[in-house]
């Protein structure tokens, strides 16, 4: 019983986390100041009375203070506290955790198509959660490309960060680039090489192209909506990437099989994915039962799409990829020695 309370307040906090993010609600309160109801209502274009119960449950659960709780509910002044300004509103730092609340509505928009698909073993197509969830993903892995990616991935694999460096330039085809930010972290690292982003959702193109206006490296990305398996670009790419994808796919064999054709010799394929535990456990670490959530929510309805799927799911562990390599034609998988809280990466080579 205290379980499921204790994770409704958390659900509760999120959806208000959401609403406060969507209507640019911390946003105002950041470049207002301590704000009344009339004054944050004014200051967002929302409506007073929602935006005093709004107010009230962000102060209730502790992510807002206000200045006298005695005083009346017209004139109670409320603040962001220090320090959570940079989880809810510094969208490049490690520590912006404001995606959390598009996670949750994103993955409950298509909930009765989930429930059919429990029933009949169909899948849930992407577009079906919708630009929260893409949005979502897109928020809260663009600071860990645009801080690690270059330094800390790339430069774990020394041959690899060297041929980056090496004129002739290189060419790197980042598969399912989804909005574009780690194609154009790789550009920004890597002053030499041409990358092609490359997805199959119309939306992420778009909104990757969107984002590639004015980032400096227009020159040596572009975005396709392609499928790996063009033979167009067979034996073109010296690296090829695969971020927090690889889980989500209907045929992952399929797809390695087609990003080996796409490299030349020497090259090689970095995938990373969520840092799973070794084996099945329960009860689980915190992040598992993230992974398991997502799981259930998202990732498994998405990978079930389509004819014979794999249907992974997020919790795919380490056998399950060399599995997928080797069944792909890769005659090597290592896992790098790269430290990070939700990642785990692998590099494949022919």
């Amino acid at each position: 019983m205290g379980r499921l309370f204790e994770a409704t307040l958390g659900a509760m906090d999120l959806y208000c986390v959401y609403l406060g993010d969507r209507l640019e609600l911390y946003a105002a309160l950041a470049a207002k100041g301590a704000l009344t109801s009339g004054g944050l209502a004014e200051a967002a274009g929302v409506h007073e009375r929602y935006a005093r119960e709004w107010l009230e449950q962000q102060a209730a659960t502790g992510i807002l203070e206000v200045d006298d709780a005695s005083a009346g509910e017209a004139k109670r002044r409320y603040t962001l506290p220090d320090g959570h300004d940079e989880v809810l509103l510094a969208e490049m730092s490690l520590n912006y955790a404001l995606p959390f609340g598009r996670f949750i509505a994103g993955a409950s928009k298509p909930i009765d198509a989930l429930l059919d698909a429990f029933r009949t073993g169909s899948g849930v197509p992407y577009d079906a959660y919708g630009t929260d969830l893409v949005e979502g993903q897109e928020a809260f892995t663009r600071p860990m490309f645009a801080h690690l990616l270059g330094d800390e991935w790339l430069g774990a694999t020394p041959d690899v960060h060297g041929r980056l460096l090496a004129d002739p330039p290189a060419r790197v085809a980042d598969v399912a680039c989804g909005c574009g930010w780690s194609s154009i972290a790789i550009a920004r690292a890597y002053p030499l090489v041409i990358v092609d982003g490359i997805d199959l959702d119309t939306a992420s193109i778009v909104k990757a192209r969107q984002n590639l206006d004015g980032s400096g490296v227009e020159d040596r990305v572009t975005f396709l909506e392609r499928d790996a398996a063009d033979p167009a670009m067979v034996g073109h790419y010296d690296l090829v990437t695969v971020f927090e994808a690889l889980h989500d796919m209907s045929r992952p064999v399929d797809v390695l099989r087609a990003v080996r054709g796409m490299l030349v010799a020497g090259g090689s394929v970095l995938i990373g994915d969520e840092r799973t535990e070794d084996v099945f456990t329960a009860p689980a670490t915190e992040l598992e039962r993230l992974y398991y959530g997502f799981s259930v929510l998202h990732c498994l309805p998405v990978g079930m799409v389509g004819d014979d799927p794999a249907g992974t799911g997020t919790v795919m562990r380490t056998d399950t990829v060399r599995r997928y390599a080797e069944e792909a034609g890769f005659s090597s998988l290592a896992v790098l020695p790269i430290e990070n809280d939700f990642w785990r990466f692998y590099r494949l080579t022919p």
